[in-house]
């Protein structure tokens, strides 16, 4: 017998501690639903990701990561999205080497008040990703 949502994938989000992770908190807050299958990592900013971490979680079972990005409210400096979007552009060339759909990364800023936008981020990642498998 098979749980539900036991079959959707699996998504590591990065979210950031100062940006992002409120907008996420408030989507459990205000009761907004999202697939069960999302895991947060929250860092200092998002431009601290590491392509590293990212191929690790494809080779630990993930199917997809986001990257809930500061945008230009970082409180770390004004070249975040840009550092960010470089970081993640490296990891997709890395991941198309490796065999893996460079869409399976993905990225946007999501402020701090950004539930709603968060939750249709990580709907509108499910069915993607679901349409992968079954491709």
């Amino acid at each position: 017998m098979s749980l539900p949502g036991e079959n959707l994938p699996k998504i590591l989000v990065f979210s950031t501690e100062k940006i992002s992770d409120p907008a996420i908190d408030m989507a459990g807050l205000l009761k907004l639903h999202y697939p069960p299958r999302v895991y947060i990592i929250s860092l200092p900013c998002s431009s601290a990701v590491k392509p590293r971490w990212i191929l690790k979680a494809f080779n630990e079972g993930f199917d997809g990561v986001f990257i809930a990005a500061d945008g230009t409210d970082c409180p770390y400096g004004e070249s975040c999205t840009d550092k960010t979007g470089a970081i993640i552009k490296q990891t997709q060339d890395i991941l198309q080497e490796k065999g893996i759909e460079p869409a399976k990364l993905r990225m946007a800023a999501i402020c701090s008040i950004c539930s709603e936008a968060f939750v249709k981020q990580m709907k509108n990642f499910t069915e993607y990703l679901v349409k992968q498998k079954t491709t």
